[in-house]
């Protein structure tokens, strides 16, 4: 069922008249009708039980920023961190580097050199007849090139013994001899490895004083990217004279330590705005944002872009070019008046500087160290441009931020991504290529979108041509502001459009279509009758290999494969909303779920670009039901007198990305109120009480809904939102007493509903460890990245302190608050999580 209509719809089983090449004319001149104004609307109340689901991007966000610091005066300058849709917290700009193969001191494995290859991380160099240099990093045992102080060493001695000395080399390029991959950053577990972070002080001056040494033969250096050049890959190349790379989709260059919380180390905080201008350096280094080859040529980042199959010979011939004088060393991006202004005159630069500072006080709160440190390394350079004090205070800023309680956390949540990019199900039983989503929704049309993108053919059904088009307006919608923004060509978006057939109750097809689905996806009203109808359907039009995915976001996933025929081949997929921003996935399989059914499941959403947790199939199954303990104390807070403007603050001077009531309005009040309810209802015992939820069922009679309806807790008046008086009179008189509770206390009760309520999931094994508890609820909450988790932070707070403050909390306010028996025992114990 879609909105209102009959929940047997998407079961009809009448004579179809109609094929989808018809539908699909039919849906396109409905698009053009006035109703497809209010869509967004429309879409927003397809799904009202994917509880929180509707965060904005804002939600995974630490830092953000647009593409320029300065728009044409100070004056309306928005800069950077002024995005009002801030980057969400996306690790794919990090090296992905597995612990296993990152341990390089390994002594099962050590490496001897042999004729063919001298050296491990590197190719055999090779000299060309003209004397340049071909300089090729590739390391067998990893995917990727990643750069760590071992590959400095050998780079050191490569160098030394092949290249300084010999007289014949008048020009060196360094490449890589991986297909698509230049340097996908440093390995992040040579600083982990470290447990005095000031040792790493003198590896980034030893490789510092490497790259001068570089230098100091004074031969042109090339660099040829191919592939991603992120971090110190692109660090690397910005030590050189000239930058090529290729117009290939997998080319990226960018400077994303600020993810880690950490900054540059090896001169990138000095280098790099030489070459593209103060600005747009801020920009990169402050956001961690990529740059893709038409702007990074048009920035100045690099000073050619070719097709990927004449790039060495390209960066050969340059190098010659170089060497003899008939091509000019890159001399950096040449400025307009406006950018010299800002950027090299004090004046403009005091101005620059404070608006910068503003908007990073803005967007991180004070929470992110690194972004500051970021600004100071680069100022320090600016005052200090003669010899080595700028890298040495570079270096010396990395290891304090290396040794930040923000950079253990954000570092901790980039190994967890890493270390669930992999499942033990093996292969599938058949391999997936067109892809069933049922209901055109928000959910269903989101699912539909980032499905299409990764070259699955999709089947998008609902009941009519309305609903369909709908769907299909929102996704392209979301694909043209990709094409505005350059994120997407033309070509894609076609390719991507092609990949969706829309599919409706009248469509003479849909069946036969349906017949050769691998996978069905149902993102469909919240009955539990209704989603068994659809399974039983399912399996009589379906192959017998197709795997059925219910998107419930609470109903236990046995209970809708209770009386099918194939319940091994059921499996729980929940997505978050809006599904093409939020990373997370929850895979839920039920007991007679078969490993090739976790198997598909996985495939499929890593391929979407999701991050992906098992749950156990539970009510609320891991982050929603986390969820439920922390409504119920919303409500419990508001009747002991805290404001709801407090509420909100408190919560953000936390960490949270938005406020319970800020959040409510944008979720929708009866989305909230039908979620706590249910888990009310569910197996949680005294974990649900302790407040009074039913004064959201009031507002929902009001008609009081939240943003949707211009009108919840706050009232909407374009970008403004107030407090109405007729919402301050219903508040208080819910109101019992004012306790004036203090920040601290807000935050502790709110908090420690949620945090204990993770802590009961992992003892309960609804989750499988603390890594996978702490990925869930930042990427499917926005939980505090720089807390890294509720289970980092418990270690850095301590779990003996934190179950003493909860003892005291239900001495004060009832059992509510009793830690669950895990925390007890870890506080007893002095265990920590991590």
């Amino acid at each position: 069922m879609m909105g209102g209509r009959k929940k047997d719809t998407l079961i009809n089983d009448k004579q179809y008249q109609v094929d989808w090449h018809t539908s699909r004319t039919r849906i396109e001149s409905i698009r053009n009708q006035k109703m497809l104004a209010r869509t967004t609307n429309t879409l927003s109340r397809c799904n009202k039980w994917n509880m929180f689901h509707s965060l904005s991007m804002r939600t995974l966000s630490s830092v953000a920023g647009n593409s320029s610091l300065v728009k044409n005066s100070f004056a309306n300058h928005k800069g950077i961190f002024a995005s009002s849709s801030p980057i969400r917290l996306d690790f794919s700009s990090l090296a992905a580097v597995d612990r296993e193969t990152s341990d390089e001191s390994d002594t099962s494995s050590k490496f001897i050199p042999t004729a063919s290859r001298k050296y491990e991380f590197f190719q055999n160099v090779e000299v060309t007849p003209d004397g340049i240099a071909i300089i090729r990093f590739d390391n067998p045992s990893k995917k990727v090139n990643t750069i760590s102080f071992k590959l400095k060493d050998e780079a050191e001695k490569l160098w030394n013994a092949e290249i300084h000395h010999n007289a014949h080399v008048k020009g060196v390029v360094f490449t890589s001899g991986k297909p698509d991959g230049f340097i996908a950053g440093a390995d992040i577990f040579d600083i982990q490895s470290l447990q005095n972070k000031e040792e790493v002080i003198p590896l980034i001056e030893s490789a510092t004083k490497f790259f001068q040494h570089l230098k100091s033969k004074g031969v042109p250096l090339v660099c040829a990217i191919n592939g991603p050049a992120l971090g110190g890959g692109l660090e690397w190349a910005l030590w050189c004279d000239y930058r090529i790379c290729t117009d290939s989709p997998k080319t990226k260059l960018g400077l994303p330590e600020v993810k880690l919380g950490l900054l540059p180390g090896f001169g990138g905080t000095q280098n790099l705005h030489k070459i593209v201008g103060l600005q747009k350096a801020m920009d990169m280094m402050l956001t961690g944002k990529d740059v893709r080859p038409k702007q990074a040529k048009k920035m100045g980042l690099v000073d050619l872009v070719v097709a990927p199959q004449s790039l060495e010979q390209v960066a050969i011939d340059t190098a010659k070019g170089l060497a003899n004088g008939t091509i000019k060393k890159s001399s950096g991006v040449k400025k307009n008046l406006q950018d010299r202004i800002v950027e090299d005159t004090p004046f403009g630069r005091y101005f620059m500087w404070q608006t910068i500072d503003k908007m990073v006080k803005k967007n991180t709160n004070g929470n992110y160290p690194a972004p500051f440190a970021i600004i100071d390394a680069v100022k320090y350079g600016m005052e200090h441009p003669q010899g080595d004090a700028k890298f040495k205070f570079e270096r010396e800023s990395f290891a304090k931020l290396a040794a930040t309680k923000e950079s253990e956390a954000l570092i901790g949540i980039f190994d967890g991504t890493t270390q669930l990019k992999k499942h033990t199900y093996g292969d599938v039983a058949h391999p997936i290529h067109k892809v069933a989503v049922l209901g055109s929704g928000l959910m269903g049309s989101g699912i539909a979108q980032v499905t299409a993108e990764k070259g699955y053919e999709v089947l998008l059904k609902d009941r009519d041509d309305a609903s369909v088009a709908r769907g299909l307006s929102y996704v392209n919608e979301n694909w043209g502001r990709k094409l505005k923004r350059k994120k997407m060509s033309t070509f894609e978006f076609n390719i991507n459009s092609s990949n969706i057939v829309p599919l409706t109750d009248d469509t003479e097809s849909w069946k036969k279509h349906f017949g050769r689905a691998d996978l069905v996806i149902e993102a469909v009203f919240e009955d539990i009758e209704l989603k068994r109808k659809i399974v039983a359907q399912m399996e009589e039009l379906t192959p017998d290999h197709c795997v059925f995915a219910t998107n419930t976001s609470a109903i236990p996933i046995a209970d809708i494969a209770k009386g099918a025929k194939r319940p091994d081949q059921i499996i729980g997929m929940h997505y978050f909303s809006p599904v093409p921003q939020m990373p997370l996935l929850e895979i839920i399989p039920h007991d007679s779920t078969s490993d090739a059914t976790k198997a598909a499941a996985f495939e499929v959403g890593m391929k979407q670009g999701k991050t992906c947790i098992e749950v156990k199939d539970v009510p609320g199954f891991y982050v929603n039901r986390c969820l439920g303990p922390f409504l119920v104390e919303v409500s419990a807070l508001v009747r002991d007198g805290v404001g709801l403007e407090e509420l909100d603050l408190a919560a953000k001077n936390f960490g949270m990305p938005v406020g319970p009531i800020d959040l409510a309005d944008n979720v929708g009040i009866d989305v909230v109120y039908h979620v706590a309810s249910f888990l009310s209802r569910a197996d949680l015992g005294n974990r649900m009480s302790g407040g009074d939820i039913t004064f959201l069922e009031e507002m929902v009679k009001k008609g009081w809904l939240g943003k949707k309806s211009n009108k919840g807790f706050y009232t909407y008046q374009g970008k403004k939102k107030t407090i109405s008086n007729d919402v301050k009179s219903y508040i208080n008189s819910y109101r019992e007493k004012n306790l004036g509770l203090k920040e601290e206390e807000v935050q502790n009760r709110l908090m420690s509903r949620f945090i204990n309520e993770a802590a009961k999931c992992l003892e309960d094994e609804i989750i499988a460890n603390p890594v996978v508890g702490d990925i869930g609820l930042v990427f499917g909450t926005g939980f505090a990245p720089f807390k890294g988790g509720p289970f980092r932070y418990l270690d850095s707070f301590g779990v003996e302190g934190y179950v003493s403050m909860m003892n005291r909390l239900a001495d004060n306010y009832g059992p509510q608050f009793e830690p669950c028996q895990l925390l007890r025992d870890y506080a007893a114990s002095g265990k920590k999580f991590h």
